[in-house]
């Protein structure tokens, strides 16, 4: 039986699930992740912890196993640029093809203000479920950075 939770800055999760939510992104996106300061740099973003935008973490566990994780960011830029990134969505290596991804992604979704963008690697097979919610690619993504 899987059970959603949904954490904001009004709903945060415990030292103890923050530390779950970050263990487990951080393990469970592999090639495709970051390194973990930077992750806690955006659940705290989401949680509203720094007084920036916020946004929203929802965890997908199995009994007290988190399977599942997205943390999505607002941009604060309405009309400008999407509302929303969808910063990370992960699934638990062994729940992977169960549909698990599919329900973070519908609930996402579902409560998420806005438009949603996000970022992915051409080889990441996620890009797939992006796709078939209706995510595009419809600019390049350009970066300087700098020195």
């Amino acid at each position: 039986m899987t059970n959603l939770k949904i954490f904001d800055h009004t709903n945060k999760p415990s030292i103890e699930q923050k530390n779950e939510i970050l263990d487990f992104l951080f393990k469970h996106l592999e090639k495709y992740g970051d390194p973990r300061s930077d992750i806690e740099k955006c659940l705290n973003y989401s949680l509203k912890e720094n007084d920036k935008d916020g946004g929203f973490i929802i965890t997908a566990k199995d009994n007290d196993k988190i399977i599942g994780a997205v943390i999505v960011n607002e941009t604060g830029m309405e009309k400008y640029i999407p509302e929303n990134i969808l910063v990370y969505i992960a699934t638990h290596a062994d729940y992977r093809g169960k549909g698990i991804g599919k329900m973070l992604m519908q609930e996402t979704i579902k409560i998420t203000k806005g438009d949603i963008a996000l970022h992915v690697e051409p080889d990441n097979p996620a890009r797939f479920l992006y796709e078939k919610y209706g995510f595009n690619s419809k600019y390049i993504e350009m970066r300087y950075k700098q020195k």
